[in-house]
């Protein structure tokens, strides 16, 4: 995807977590009648997916306004002013509307004016890892010094919507199957991330060096996780999400194994050279078959979905930024962000950190 960067910076990251904390149990009792239907047993759903708690936003709070926070958030440990930033790109799956962009909300408050651009990408949840690409390379061709993006993701409206449609299904031929595919969304989580790209001329601290990107993708498998609005039974705009999660185990394991192999190739890079990973933050169970199917120990990755959920796009960035305010991630650290998303697609960065 990418030959390698040589004047790319990941700056600085910011972020915002949602400030309402929903337990698994929560939610499970809210899924009382249908667990007893399904002859499930109260605990299962950390059971099966290693969360226990995840955060939701306050109702009706605005996408913009959580990415404009972490914006702030980021920029507030540089020298870079909003009029230094050459394009600002809004990336969350969850956006606003249709049009305008997201994007223009947030280069808004934050004061961008001028010939900077401003627009949404969408890319399931590698969509902050695309923008990061997109941004370096306007970087690396020297368009720009400096660009954004920025993600806000919620979790509380489509998960809202899930428990109706479950529960009102009690009485008309509720399966097993049907609550399945549903139970990748009672995993999801609220936040918001911004992550500032440089080619680092400006003051104080360059930040992490981006090393170069590999993707790969299998669009056979399209179908298996889908969010989007429903067209049955007249409700043609109401919420609905779909997950095959057994098939986006077993196939995204199989793409990351294809995908780590061209990014040790394209990075010179051996697992044992490599310090550490930052993983999409699914569950459990996606963690434990990705570490072990790219032979990486557990101790060279570091994740937040028990306490975080899965935050689509926020989730990578936003472990990157804990990590790093942990001391996890030592200056000088060669680390692989590893991201894949819906479609399915699949996406390796290295940096020096």
């Amino acid at each position: 995807m990418s030959p390698g960067y040589k004047r790319v910076f990941v700056t600085a990251l910011g972020y915002e977590l949602g400030p309402e904390v929903v337990t698994s149990a929560e939610i499970e009792e809210r899924l009382a009648p249908v667990y007893e239907k399904l002859n499930l047993q109260p605990g299962q759903l950390e059971a099966w997916t290693g969360i226990g708690e995840r955060r939701w936003w306050q109702p009706h709070t605005r996408l913009s306004a959580g990415a404009t926070t972490a914006a702030f958030k980021a920029m507030a440990k540089t020298s870079v002013q909003p009029a230094d930033l050459g394009v600002v790109i809004y990336a969350g799956v969850c956006r606003e509307n249709f049009e305008p962009a997201t994007a223009c909300a947030v280069a808004d408050a934050l004061g961008v004016t001028g010939g900077a651009s401003a627009y949404d990408l969408s890319n399931a949840c590698l969509g902050v890892l695309n923008g990061m690409i997109d941004i370096a390379n306007r970087i690396e061709l020297g368009q720009i010094r400096a660009g954004l993006v920025v993600s806000c993701e919620t979790a509380r409206e489509i998960n809202e919507i899930m428990i109706s449609r479950l529960t009102d299904e009690l009485h008309n031929g509720l399966s097993m199957e049907r609550f399945a595919e549903a139970l990748a969304t009672f995993t999801g989580g609220s936040g918001a991330v911004a992550v500032l790209l440089t080619d680092g001329s400006f003051g104080g601290a360059r930040g992490h060096r981006l090393l170069g990107a590999v993707s790969r993708v299998a669009m056979e498998h399209h179908r298996l996780c889908r969010w989007g609005l429903d067209t049955d039974d007249g409700r043609k705009h109401l919420q609905y999400m779909a997950t095959d999660a057994v098939s986006v185990l077993k196939y995204g394991v199989q793409l990351g194994q294809q995908t780590w192999q061209i990014f040790l190739q394209a990075m010179g890079w051996t697992p044992e050279r490599i310090d550490r990973v930052i993983c999409h933050q699914v569950g459990s169970g996606h963690q434990d078959a990705i570490l072990r199917s790219l032979q990486l120990p557990r101790e060279k990755d570091y994740s937040t979905y028990r306490f975080l959920g899965n935050m689509g796009t926020a989730a990578l960035p936003v472990t990157a930024a804990i990590a790093e305010e942990r001391g996890v991630l030592k200056a000088g650290e060669r680390v692989g962000f590893l991201g894949i998303g819906s479609g399915l697609t699949c996406l390796m960065m290295g940096l020096e950190w």
